[in-house]
């Protein structure tokens, strides 16, 4: 026990560094540890007994996927760089900044990923259970119809009929620019190499629109950090994580959505914390998917696959709580690490010029697009833009470009695609 708990210590370390590091995804990270296996083996083969290291490596990956769901609210917030989970809390997240309530953004988000990891642990036995019991085949074929209904749901959301085909357009535009990505993304790869399409794409579409149209003039307000405004509302969060978890091809953008339009909830910290449940809850729901059906529905959960093999197999199997216990370590970690990282990024941009932090931010962005994905990163982050600005122009919710996410993966499973 106390050497998966040191394990879920190097995880949260490296879900930190991939979360507060925009465009670095925590997938990338866990297949670089699992190529980097054999020299971890030998590392520690001293003092770690070979048949513990399987375990001890799939811990620390899903400790770090866990860390990833708390700390990418971070630069979400405060830089404008979105992570594929945390797409739709920006702009409530941008509003309270704003407002000088950034702290309370960031509080909101990592209480919601704490509750929603949480529940997600205390549920994830008994879920277990009833998956094995029959539930997951069932779940299996219901994919394309979710799939199809949060979309249509995401365009009858808009109350005007000119609204209606507005949203409607937008969502194939979206579409058409994630399918383009997704499908020619293996060929942008920048200097680094460890870039993500979804980078350039998603702070197109989400993360420099807003940047571009605030008056960008006067001085950012003061923050403060009111603990006392904090009000988690994981509820939502946690059902439609664990729909990202269970159904294959749904993500958590896809439930983020659905939850979105279900809840209604118009309190920018609240619907933070809705959505950045999701998150982490759809992390323990993949878990528990692997466990049942053996098929990962993540980069991380991949990787734990390969390394553990038919170890996690069976209910509640060793690994299995070995891993929760894993998930409750780095969700306790992932809070405060937030909450720390929160806090010295307020205190930087605290009274500091809009519009200089604005080019800042623009500059720093486009460096790292062209670092991580080269040039056609560049033109599809130029292009993503320009569609993110339409829905301001047009008056439609910004959920609508989440058909960047949905359309390809339902043209995937229905074998367009």
């Amino acid at each position: 026990m106390a050497m998966v708990i040191y394990a879920s210590i190097i995880g949260a370390a490296i879900g930190t560094a991939s979360g507060l590091i925009p465009g670095i995804h925590v997938n990338t990270l866990a297949i670089l540890m699992a190529v980097g296996m054999p020299i971890i083996t030998d590392a520690v083969s001293g003092t770690v007994a070979a048949e513990d290291i399987p375990l001890l490596m799939s811990s620390a990956v899903v400790s770090a996927a866990v860390v990833h769901s708390f700390t990418d609210f971070v630069p979400s917030v405060f830089v404008g760089a979105p992570d594929a989970d945390e797409v739709l809390s920006l702009l409530p997240g941008h509003r309270l900044l704003r407002d000088g309530k950034g702290m309370l953004a960031v509080r909101s988000a990592a209480s919601g990923s704490l509750v929603g990891a949480s529940v997600s642990v205390i549920l994830a036995i008994p879920l277990q259970y009833v998956m094995l019991s029959g539930l997951s085949d069932i779940l299996e074929y219901a994919t394309v119809p979710v799939l199809i209904t949060v979309i249509v749901a995401t365009i009858l959301h808009e109350k005007a009929p000119m609204r209606k085909l507005w949203a409607l357009a937008l969502m194939m535009v979206s579409g058409s620019l994630g399918c383009i990505s997704m499908m020619s993304g293996a060929e942008w790869g920048g200097p680094t190499g460890i870039g993500s399409v979804l980078f350039p794409l998603l702070t197109g579409l989400f993360g420099l629109p807003p940047i571009l149209q605030s008056s960008g003039s006067g001085e950012i307000p003061e923050q403060k950090d009111d603990i006392a405004g904090t009000d988690p509302m994981p509820g939502a969060g946690v059902l439609a994580g664990g729909v990202a978890g269970w159904f294959p091809g749904v993500t958590a953008t896809v439930c983020a959505t659905m939850a979105t339009i279900i809840s209604k909830e118009d309190r920018p910290e609240r619907f933070i914390s809705m959505v950045s449940s999701v998150g982490t809850a759809s992390v323990v729901f993949t878990l528990v998917t692997l466990s049942v059906t053996g098929n990962g529905r993540s980069g991380t959960m991949l990787v734990v696959k390969d390394v553990l093999g038919e170890g996690l197999t069976g209910f509640c199997s060793p690994s299995f709580a070995a891993l929760l216990l894993s998930v409750a370590v780095a969700s306790l970690l992932g809070y405060f690490i937030t909450i720390r990282a929160g806090g010295a990024l307020s205190s930087m941009i605290s009274g500091s010029d809009a519009s200089r932090m604005n080019k800042a931010i623009l500059v720093v962005i486009c460096c790292l697009v062209a670092l991580m994905t080269g040039l056609n990163g560049l033109a599809l982050l130029a292009v993503s833009t320009a569609v993110g600005m339409l829905p301001s122009v047009s008056g439609v919710s910004r959920i609508t470009l989440g058909g960047c996410l949905m359309v390809p993966v339902l043209l995937m499973r229905i074998g367009l695609l």
